[in-house]
């Protein structure tokens, strides 16, 4: 039986994470435009903390704390969620284009990063050299962003929304405020979410990983659901491929990267016999999307959402 107050936990962590996130943008944001610092500097700043907060605060504290498996469980299956959910569902509403300018060269990007991580899985454990070298991808792609080599559209949206707020719109203590708040929510949201997730996996019967793999990955994909369901509402979800391939980058080499620094993680044989091999499939699959300039329509979506549904039934009937 699970216990009432552990359902709230999760639901008061995801929230303080989704919260704190949120602020820590918005307050990055304002202090950018009040000290005038670079547009493209403090959108990437932006995208990487919008992008990867939750997701990293989890893996980091989860993988501290003894719970390797959650952490390294958390960047599978929000990658897995993000092509199977995040893309499967907002498709119902309205079709996503693949023939954005830019877009072959994120998912080229996207798979060799994928493909690059899949292979290191093999060797059985995450390491801190493993952690260095995607911290050093990541500065290289992030360089060919800033320099217009690798369009990012999350980063346009950012700098965009700079030049629209006003050097005014806040003081030094209210920026002081939401930074401080966003710092203070996410570990404390994390801490709430990775407790109750170990003590649901017991309660369950599963592995850690699985939790990991399904209720952590759905927790922090939900902010990127809720906005792709948005934009197709308003006919403009071909923005949502762009967030997703930057995402998918960003749990692998920002998350994984970081959380490598601080301690090593094993690799769980159970993921090597189905996990990576899901991921790798999602991957690859955008992949051919793109590469073939076909649109992701609702047929696609019933297709992706059923994907996703008979990936999460396997997941708790193994």
């Amino acid at each position: 039986m699970i216990d009432f107050i552990l359902i709230l936990k999760l639901i008061a962590g995801f929230g303080l994470l989704v919260v704190g996130g949120d602020f820590l943008v918005r307050g990055a944001l304002a202090f950018g435009v009040k000290r005038d610092i670079s547009p493209l500097i403090v959108g990437v700043t932006v995208v990487a903390m919008g992008t990867s907060a939750p997701e990293m605060v989890i893996s980091v504290l989860s993988a501290m704390t003894g719970h390797p498996q959650i952490a390294l469980g958390n960047v599978i299956g929000s990658n897995i969620a993000n092509v199977l959910l995040v893309l499967g569902l907002p498709v119902l509403i309205h079709p996503i284009t693949t023939k954005q300018q830019g877009l072959r060269e994120q998912v080229d990007w996207m798979l060799m990063v994928t493909l690059g991580f899949t292979l290191v899985c093999f060797k059985a454990e995450l390491s801190f050299w493993v952690g260095i070298s995607m911290l050093v991808l990541l500065a290289t792609f992030l360089q060919q962003s800033v320099k217009g080599s690798i369009p990012l559209s999350a980063l346009n949206e950012v700098t965009e929304e700079l030049d629209d707020l006003p050097k005014e719109s806040h003081s030094y203590p209210k920026i002081a405020g939401l930074i401080g708040f966003g710092v203070l929510a996410l570990p404390f949201g994390a801490d709430l979410v990775v407790d109750a997730g170990s003590i649901l996996a017991i309660a369950l019967g599963v592995p850690e990983s699985v939790i990991g793999l399904s209720v952590f990955a759905l927790g922090t994909s939900l902010p990127e659901l809720a906005s792709t369901t948005v934009a197709a509402l308003y006919r403009n979800s071909d923005v949502a491929l762009g967030n997703v391939l930057g995402s998918n980058l960003f749990n692998i080499l920002a998350v994984l990267g970081v959380t490598l620094m601080l301690t090593d993680i094993p690799v769980d044989e159970a993921f090597l016999k189905l996990d990576i091999w899901v991921m790798m499939a999602c991957a690859t699959l955008l992949w051919l999307y793109c590469i073939l300039g076909a649109s992701i329509g609702r047929a696609s979506g019933i297709f992706f959402l059923t994907g996703y549904a008979a990936y999460i039934f396997s997941l708790y009937s193994a």
